[in-house]
């Protein structure tokens, strides 16, 4: 007895028919591309934040290395006004402004003046009358701080009086009349100025320092 052989034809319906229950019982396939793109772009978010947040706090801890910070006040056994840098960076001091009754003084002999506590004339034959110098100013010592840099722990005194009792009547008038303010910045372009009353020491950053009416010259 033979046996009928099925033709190819045939043999290719049943394998597709098969393939189609096959895939019916599996359920609907699904497409992975589009969740993959989703994850790759939300790591690429992440990884966008991490690298900002590093670079931030990079900036950060630069910003403290170089963060000065500026004292202005008196040092009385020199019978000086000093500037003294107690931050950790240079202080590059752009601009200074010394007021008297809040009024700009542009030299520290006109601070004296305006104060009432300068000297009496001295005798013309004194060599300070006979080279045209003022006689009121010639007991006073002054250092260049403006557009000066002061580094880390550094003190200038920007104005020293040698007579004892003329220091005393300065020190008692400047603390109720004179108002000191100066504007420094870090190595970073950042600049602060310092507050007036030179008793307060208290300092706000600014955008640049201003440019004061009547500013100081030393």
């Amino acid at each position: 007895m033979s046996v009928p052989v099925p033709n190819a034809a045939a043999q290719s319906a049943a394998s597709t028919a098969a393939d189609e229950a096959a895939a019916v019982a599996a359920g609907p396939r699904r497409d992975w591309s589009g969740t993959a793109a989703i994850i790759a772009a939300f790591v690429g978010f992440l990884a966008l934040l991490v690298s900002g947040y590093t670079a931030n706090l990079q900036r950060q801890q630069v910003r403290a290395l170089v963060w000065p910070y500026l004292l202005i006040g008196y040092a009385d056994p020199d019978h000086s006004v000093i500037v003294l840098n107690k931050g950790v960076g240079p202080a590059h001091i752009r601009a200074m402004q010394v007021l008297v009754d809040d009024k700009p003084q542009r030299k520290w002999e006109d601070v004296i003046k305006a104060l009432g506590v300068d000297k009496p004339q001295r005798k013309p034959e004194d060599a300070t009358k006979a080279l045209g110098i003022d006689a009121s100013a010639a007991d006073v010592e002054q250092s260049t701080i403006s557009n000066n840099v002061l580094s880390a722990g550094e003190r200038i005194a920007v104005m020293r009086i040698r007579d004892d009792e003329q220091y005393e009547r300065f020190r008692a008038a400047a603390q109720k009349r004179m108002k000191i303010s100066a504007c420094y910045c870090s190595t970073l372009g950042e600049c602060w100025v310092r507050d007036p009353r030179v008793r307060e020491q208290v300092t706000a950053q600014v955008e640049a320092c201003p440019a004061w009416e009547g500013q100081f010259i030393d």
